[in-house]
C-alpha cells in the first residue's frame, strides 16, 4: 500500500477541524465504479469527501467510507469529513430536517461533518434538477437557516454553511444567525479568485472553499481557462511542477481550501502533492494578473417570479 499524504486541516467557526483538500463527486453521468474510485481516493490520503444531493452520489460516498473502514484504510469514521448540500426543492423551513434524514439514510451515516445550503435559491417541490424558471419560488433565507441551525443542534449535521451566497446575501444571514455559517463554498480559480468575497468571509469568520479549483474543464458550463493560461503555463514549465499543482497550490496559499475532482488515480496523487513546495512572490504577483472571469453564471436562477430578476440581484456586487 502506497503511503497516504497527510493533509494539513483548518478549524472552522464552529470548532471542528476540516482537512484542506477535498474530493468532489460531482458528475454526469456517475461511473459504475465510483464506489472504488473514492476508496482509492481514501487510500491516497483525501480524507474530505464532497457530494451532494443533487449529484446522486451520496450513496457511493457512503459505501467507500463503508468500504474504506472494512479494509483498515480509516479507523473511523471520525477519520473521514463528509459533506453534503441542501438541494433547492428543500430550501424551505419545513423541509430541511427531512432532506438532511434523508441524505443521512442514502449515506447510511449518523451524520455529515458539514452541510450546505447549495444555493440561496428555492425550487418547487418535485421539479428536478431540469426546472424551469416557472419553477422558482420566493426564498425565506431566515426560516432555512433557523432550519439548518436545528440540525445541527441535534447532531446530525457537525457543521454547516452555505455554497454560492454572496457577501451581501451573507450579511443578511448573518443578521439573524445564532449559529453562523462555518463555510462558504464558491466557484473559485485562479481566473475567478473572488478576491472581495474572501476578505469578507476572513473577517466574518467564514472558510472559503473552492468548487471548479481546476475550472471544470468538460462540464458543459466549465472552461478551459485554467489549464490553458499562458501564465500558470510559464510558472508551471519553470517549476516542473503541472498547471493543476500550481493552480491548487495558489488556491491553498489563499487560506481557501480546493474541492478537486479528477477520477483518475494519478491525478489524484498529483492534485496531493502541493504541500512541500511554496509560490514566489513573483509568481503570486503574475497570477493576480490573469484576467478575470466567472465560470457559471447561474442564468437559470433568474425568473421574473422569483427573488432575482437578473443576474446583479443573484451575485449582488460581482460582476459577471
Amino acid at each position: 500500500m502506497e503511503k497516504a499524504e497527510v493533509i494539513p486541516e483548518v478549524v472552522l467557526s464552529s470548532g471542528h477541524r476540516m482537512p484542506l483538500i477535498g474530493i468532489g463527486t460531482a458528475c454526469s453521468p456517475i461511473p459504475p465504479n465510483l464506489t472504488s474510485t473514492i476508496v482509492n481516493a481514501i487510500e491516497l490520503g483525501y480524507r474530505h469527501i464532497d457530494t451532494a444531493a443533487l449529484y446522486g452520489t451520496e450513496k457511493f460516498v457512503g459505501e467507500a467510507v463503508a468500504q474504506a473502514l472494512e479494509q483498515g484504510l480509516i479507523k473511523s469514521r471520525s477519520d473521514v469529513f463528509v459533506t453534503s448540500k441542501l438541494w433547492c426543492e428543500d430550501a424551505d423551513p419545513d423541509l430541511v430536517l427531512p432532506a438532511l434524514k434523508k441524505t443521512l439514510q442514502t449515506l447510511k451515516l449518523d451524520y455529515v461533518d458539514l452541510y450546505l445550503v447549495h444555493w440561496p435559491v428555492r425550487v418547487k417541490e418535485g421539479s428536478g434538477p431540469n426546472f424551469t424558471k416557472d419553477d422558482i419560488l420566493p426564498f425565506d433565507i431566515k426560516g432555512t437557516w433557523a432550519s439548518m441551525e436545528e440540525c445541527c443542534r441535534l447532531g446530525l449535521a457537525k457543521s454547516i454553511g452555505v455554497s454560492n451566497f454572496s457577501s451581501k446575501k451573507l450579511s443578511q444571514l448573518l443578521t439573524h444567525a445564532t449559529i453562523p455559517p462555518a463555510v462558504n463554498q464558491v466557484e473559485l480559480n485562479a481566473p475567478w479568485q473572488q478576491k472581495k468575497l474572501r476578505d469578507f468571509c476572513n473577517e466574518k469568520g467564514i472558510h472559503v472553499s473552492a468548487w471548479s479549483p481546476l475550472g471544470a474543464n468538460g462540464a458543459p458550463w466549465g472552461s478551459t481557462m485554467v489549464m490553458e493560461s499562458p501564465i500558470l503555463k510559464d510558472i508551471a514549465m519553470a517549476k516542473g511542477k503541472s498547471i493543476a499543482q500550481i493552480s491548487l497550490r495558489w488556491i491553498y496559499e489563499q487560506g481557501v481550501s480546493p474541492i478537486v475532482k479528477s477520477f483518475n488515480k494519478e491525478r489524484m496523487k498529483e492534485n496531493l502533492q502541493i504541500l512541500d513546495w511554496e509560490l514566489t512572490q513573483e509568481e503570486l504577483d503574475k497570477i493576480s494578473q490573469i484576467p478575470q472571469k466567472k465560470g457559471l453564471t447561474a442564468e437559470m436562477y433568474i425568473s421574473p417570479n422569483g427573488p432575482y430578476k437578473s443576474l446583479e440581484e443573484l451575485w449582488d456586487d460581482v460582476v459577471v
